[in-house]
């Protein structure tokens, strides 16, 4: 047992025990106006294509509770959190996902496509905000249970295409202009260079099309019964 699991009471398990053999979890991340949720749904109907069951989520998101929580987190700019209660709000709701979706899909051998997951807390509370990275993955593993992706697929764009992007209102955090994201890309890359196993950057400065085919690239060259 590790010594965090010790110190809590809670074990800490390793890596997808969770799930059924036949079940996998990927997240894509990447920093605002990376692309993400245009990608979700191809990648989800592309696996469906290949005769897989597909759930979806967003995190912070997709339970009530998670809802609730997103609304605090990036809606109520008249609410100025402090950087550590930030980080243990998306936890709190990242562990709702656990619990009611990210677990139970997993369990019956559905391949689960998350918009974000721990990676974009420990970007944009550690890399960007100032808390020790290793702090939030501790924290993130109690929060989790130890349930990590399989597979993170960084989509990685310049700022100057981020900017493009963000065409539209901004919430909070997208709010916190060049230099903060500046970090963030930079927090993203550092981690993928520190896991290749795990993360594979994406360009993600091309056109939908394009971004997805390498997406998919990406998912077949990992997982080649899909090819």
């Amino acid at each position: 047992m590790s010594p965090l699991a010790r110190r809590t009471g809670l074990l800490i398990l390793p890596m997808n025990t969770h799930a059924a053999p036949s079940s996998r979890f990927i997240a894509l991340d990447g920093i605002d106006g990376a692309g993400k949720s245009a990608q979700i749904g191809r990648l989800a109907d592309w696996l469906r294509s290949r005769g897989q069951n597909v759930a979806t989520c967003r995190d912070p998101g997709s339970t009530p509770v998670g809802d609730a929580v997103r609304s605090i987190l990036l809606d109520r700019h008249d609410l100025h959190l402090a950087a550590t209660a930030e980080m243990f709000l998306y936890m709190a709701a990242r562990a709702q996902l656990v619990a009611e979706v990210v677990g139970p899909a997993l369990g019956r051998g559905e391949w689960v496509v998350s918009d974000r997951y721990l990676l974009s807390n420990i970007v944009y509370q550690g890399h960007a905000g100032g808390i020790d990275p290793e702090d939030i993955r501790r924290v993130g593993g109690v929060a989790t249970g130890g349930l990590m992706p399989d597979l993170v697929l960084l989509l990685d764009v310049d700022l100057e295409t981020s900017s493009r992007r963000l065409n539209r209102p901004l919430d909070k955090l997208e709010s916190r202009g060049d230099a903060f994201r500046e970090r963030l890309r930079a927090g993203y890359l550092a981690e993928a260079a520190g896991q290749p196993e795990r993360i594979v950057v994406i360009d993600a400065t091309a056109g939908i099309d394009e971004v997805f085919t390498r997406v998919r690239t990406a998912i077949a060259s990992r997982y080649p019964e899909l090819a």
